[in-house]
C-alpha cells in the first residue's frame, strides 16, 4: 500500500541529521517498520509492536516510570485506531501522552477525525523523517514545560540562518534601532503616560525549527488583554475559515486596543521592538511570522509544519500580499508561509522588504 512512496522515504532518511534524545516512544505498525524504525531508534528510545492489540498489552505491563512519552500509530484500521486513542484519553495515566498518526490516505475526513480526537499530529506519506523527529521533540518538551512558561525559551532545537541573511539582519536592524531610537523613546513615554502596565508586551512565540523565544511589541492593548481572548472568538478574522478548529487568531475591531494603540498599530509602529529580536538572532528581517504557542501547537500534518523549516521574520509574504484583507483564508496564509520556507533567497527577501513599506499602513482594523 505504501510501496510507491519508498523512494521519497529513503531520500528523507539519507538527508536527515538525527540527534539522540531520552524520549520514550511506542511505535504501532508493520508497513513502515524497516524504513522508519532505524531513524526513530537513532533519535529516541523506541519499543515497536506490529498491532494495536499488542500495544495495549504492552502499555498494561508498564510501570509508571516506564511509560512512553509518545505513541506513533500507522493508520491502517481507522476504527480500531481511534478506539485505541479513545481508551488512551480515558486512562488518567496515559491521557497526557503525545499521539502522532502516520497514513497514506490524504483525505479530509481523516484530518477532521484526527483533530476531533485531539491527536497531536498527522503525517502523510512520504514521511519527512527529520521533520517528524523535530516535531516529536517539540511536542514532548512543550507538554512538559507548558505549566512553566518562564522556561519555554529553553527549547534547544536550532536551525542555522545563512550567513548572508544573518549579516544583513545584524547590520540592518542595528542601524534601524539607532536611527529610530528617538521615535521608540517617544512612543514608550506616551504608552507609559496613557495606561497602566508594561510599555513592552512580551510573549512566547514559536519560530524557526520550533524554537521558542520572547517576542517584543509595544503594548497597544489594555493590560492583561490576553485574559479576554476566549470571549472574542467571533471577531477572529480566521473564524470558521476552514472545517474544523481554526489555528490563527487575528481579531477585527479588537475592543481591547487603546486609542494610542490603534494609532501605532495602523502604522505598524507597535512592531518596531522586534528589530531587537532580529538583532539578537531570534528571527530574521524577512520570514514567516513566529506564532503564539496556542497556534503553533494546533498546526497538524507535515503539509503545514513546513512553515517552521524556514526563517521566522519581522515581515514576509503574508504581510506584503494579503495582510488585513477580509477574504484571506487560513489556508491561503499557510500556503504563503510554506512557499517562503521552500523558496527564500536574497532577491526574494529584497523584493519583500521593498513591498513592506506600502504595507505598513493597515487598511483594516485587524
Amino acid at each position: 500500500m505504501f510501496s510507491a512512496n519508498m523512494n521519497s522515504l529513503e531520500t528523507s532518511i539519507q538527508t536527515a541529521t538525527i540527534v539522540k534524545h531520552s524520549i520514550r516512544l511506542l511505535y504501532s505498525g508493520s508497513t513502515f517498520t524497516k524504513e522508519i524504525l532505524q531513524v526513530l531508534q537513532d533519535a529516541f528510545i523506541v519499543h515497536a509492536e506490529t498491532t494495536i492489540d499488542n500495544c495495549e498489552v504492552y502499555l498494561k505491563e508498564q510501570s509508571l516510570f516506564n511509560l512512553p512519552d509518545v505513541i506513533i500509530i500507522e493508520v491502517t484500521d481507522r476504527k480500531k485506531c481511534f478506539e485505541f486513542i479513545t481508551n488512551i484519553k480515558k486512562d488518567p495515566l496515559l491521557k497526557g501522552l503525545v499521539l502522532i498518526l502516520l497514513s497514506n490516505d490524504a483525505d479530509e475526513e481523516l484530518r477532521k477525525t484526527a483533530m476531533s480526537y485531539k491527536v497531536n499530529d498527522l503525517y502523510l506519506t512520504p514521511i519527512p523523517l527529520k521533520d517528524l523527529c523535530e516535531r516529536v521533540v517539540f511536542l514532548v518538551k512543550f507538554k512538559l514545560i507548558k505549566p512553566q512558561l518562564s522556561d519555554l525559551s529553553k527549547i534547544d532545537v536550532n536551525y542555522k540562518i545563512p550567513l548572508y541573511k544573518r549579516t544583513f539582519d545584524v547590520l540592518a536592524s542595528g542601524t534601524a534601532l539607532l536611527l529610530l531610537s528617538p521615535l521608540l523613546l517617544t512612543v514608550a513615554a506616551v504608552i507609559a503616560a496613557q495606561s497602566k502596565g508594561p510599555v513592552i508586551f512580551k510573549s512566547k512565540r514559536v519560530g524557526t525549527g520550533y524554537r521558542i523565544f520572547d517576542f517584543y511589541k509595544f503594548r497597544s492593548m489594555r493590560n492583561n488583554a490576553n485574559k479576554e481572548l476566549d470571549s472574542l472568538t467571533e471577531l477572529n478574522q480566521y473564524h470558521k475559515s476552514e472545517a474544523g478548529q481554526t489555528t490563527f487568531v487575528k481579531l477585527k475591531n479588537d475592543p481591547r486596543v487603546t486609542k494610542f494603540g490603534a494609532l501605532i498599530r495602523k502604522y505598524s509602529i507597535d512592531e518596531l521592538p522586534q528589530l531587537y529580536n532580529v538583532f539578537k538572532g531570534d528571527m530574521s528581517l524577512v520570514g514567516n511570522r513566529p506564532l503564539p504557542l496556542y497556534e503553533a501547537e494546533m498546526l497538524t500534518s507535515n503539509e503545514w509544519s513546513m512553515r517552521f523549516l524556514g526563517p521566522a521574520g519581522l515581515t514576509g509574504l503574508w504581510q506584503v500580499s494579503r495582510r488585513g484583507r477580509e477574504d484571506m483564508s487560513e489556508r491561503e496564509r499557510k500556503k504563503l508561509d510554506n512557499f517562503y520556507a521552500q523558496n527564500y533567497s536574497f532577491w526574494l527577501d529584497v523584493k519583500i522588504i521593498f513591498k513592506t513599506f506600502p504595507a505598513l499602513v493597515q487598511k483594516e482594523k485587524v
